[in-house]
């Protein structure tokens, strides 16, 4: 009888552990940083009901390319659901289905070095109309400083802590610091390019290695207008950053590494997306919204520069917000950047005495690019302006154009001028496409058609100040590099 009783009692503890572990809430998107500078960051969390994506759901129907467009014409929620979603199932048990649920998150930070200087927030409810999300404005930091990051998850004020992460970024030196710094950027992601189908890109296993000072993503970070599904609603452009935010080499890498996040088209809204233009059911001015206000750390501004310390200036430009209709006719009014903040860019690039300054753009100033594209400053469609921001940086001997989109790597040095472009190339050798690999251009000083990154190095040697470019596959193995110094 009691070893009975005995038994029974220890299956009501194991049954109890179940369901709390059923329960939730979870971090199963982990937690991102944005927009980072010497004294202030934004953290960005989302709770999940599931501990981890479920690779083993069902498979999306694909539509016909005539049916994608006729699906994206209709607009009609209820088609776009039947054309992609199999009889039965929910979006929920779809493959790589990540959903939210509702809870309350509380985060505690701190110095590396001075665990006792922590601060832990109030809780706060994450927000079920911005997809389950919550985000933290930090300041009043302290410049050139590791910051631990610890949140906490539970269902409500009676319930206790039901998931915990923790993670971690570093905040910019000063302009007058001198210090040895590295850093990594990419573009062009999305779920079905993975090239590790159970983690996500291998070239985060192989950054996280080198453990670089900050992280610039150019964009394309997902595809809506990819199949698998066609984003063309809203619950499916959440359910594909759901997605690919679980995957387990993102998520590891994004939670300790200060970051800098960057949209393009496709992760606007569709492929080369300009005001007036839907996908779907989704409006230009909601795809803007989701981005930069839900799905992502928020900033008064969607473009940025920061320094980090005295040698190394950046400036991230934001491609999208303010540009003009790609087919508008050229000239003195077409834009892509707005004359706002073009003129912001003109004047501080001007105002800084950082020894090198690097422009990161989403998309290429210099190219080549395709004749068929009309979407960037390497396309004749923005000639008029890609002249004027040509000319302002040739002024300089110390800029050097970081920008993604492109599918694939190369380096560009147009003759007779101080203008540099170092393409990043897409996140997976299958991603990579576009360009002929025998198609070497004069202005070409390098030119691979594959996947991979852009690992960047300051550093002194020799009484001198040096800046290192080098292009790598996505296993981290250098391919290229160039070497500068002042």
């Amino acid at each position: 009888m009691k070893q009975t009783l005995l038994f029974l009692f220890i299956l009501f503890l194991f049954s109890g552990c179940t369901k709390t572990k059923e329960a939730g809430p979870y971090f199963g998107n982990g937690f991102h940083n944005g927009w980072a500078d010497q004294n202030s960051i934004v953290i960005w969390t989302r709770l999940t009901k599931n501990p981890e994506l479920n690779l083993a759901g069902e498979k999306f129907l694909v539509p016909s390319a005539k049916d994608h467009r006729r699906l994206d014409a209709e607009a009609n929620p209820d088609s776009i659901f039947n054309a992609q979603i199999p009889q039965g199932f929910t979006l929920d048990q779809m493959e790589g289905a990540c959903p939210g649920i509702k809870g309350e998150v509380r985060m505690i930070y701190y110095p590396l070095n001075q665990p006792d200087s922590r601060v832990e927030t109030e809780w706060s409810a994450v927000d079920p109309g911005k997809n389950f999300t919550h985000q933290w404005k930090i300041v009043n930091l302290n410049a050139d400083t590791k910051y631990v990051v610890e949140l906490e998850a539970r269902r409500n004020k009676k319930s206790g802590v039901t998931a915990r992460i923790e993670g971690a970024f570093r905040t910019p030196p000063e302009s007058a610091s001198r210090s040895d710094l590295n850093f990594c950027i990419v573009t062009c992601h999305d779920y079905s390019r993975r090239d590790d189908p159970e983690n996500g890109h291998k070239m985060y296993k192989a950054m996280l290695r080198m453990f670089p000072d900050f992280f610039v993503h150019t964009g394309d970070i997902e595809y809506y207008d990819k199949p698998a599904p066609y984003a063309l609603t809203e619950e499916l452009m959440r359910f594909k950053w759901d997605r690919i935010f679980a995957l387990p080499y993102q998520r590891d890498f994004y939670k300790q590494v200060t970051t800098y996040w960057m949209k393009d088209d496709h992760d606007a809204l569709t492929n080369d997306a300009y005001p007036g233009m839907k996908y779907g059911t989704v409006s230009w001015e909601r795809g803007l919204e989701i981005f930069d206000k839900e799905q992502f750390p928020s900033n008064d501004k969607p473009y940025k520069t920061v320094r980090w310390g005295k040698d190394l200036q950046i400036w991230m430009v934001e491609g999208r917000n303010f540009r003009s209709k790609n087919d508008d006719p050229d000239g003195p009014a077409k834009t892509i950047w707005g004359s706002e903040q073009k003129e912001w860019l003109f004047r501080t690039m001007k105002e800084s005495d950082a020894t090198f300054k690097l422009l990161i753009t989403p998309d290429p100033i210099l190219g080549p690019d395709r004749d068929n594209k009309g979407d960037n400053y390497a396309n004749k469609e923005f000639s008029y302006e890609g002249n004027q921001i040509r000319e302002f940086l040739n002024q300089f001997d110390n800029v050097y154009i970081c920008n993604g989109d492109r599918h694939w790597q190369y380096v560009t040095n147009l003759p007779g001028t101080n203008l540099w472009e170092f393409s990043t190339g897409a996140g997976s050798d299958k991603h990579a496409e576009g360009w002929n690999q025998e198609d070497v251009r004069p202005e070409h000083r390098f030119l691979r058609v594959k996947g991979g990154f852009l690992k960047g190095s300051v550093y002194q040697a020799e009484n001198k100040s040096w800046l290192k470019l080098e292009h790598c596959d996505v296993d981290g193995n250098v391919v290229h590099e160039e070497l500068f110094t002042r």
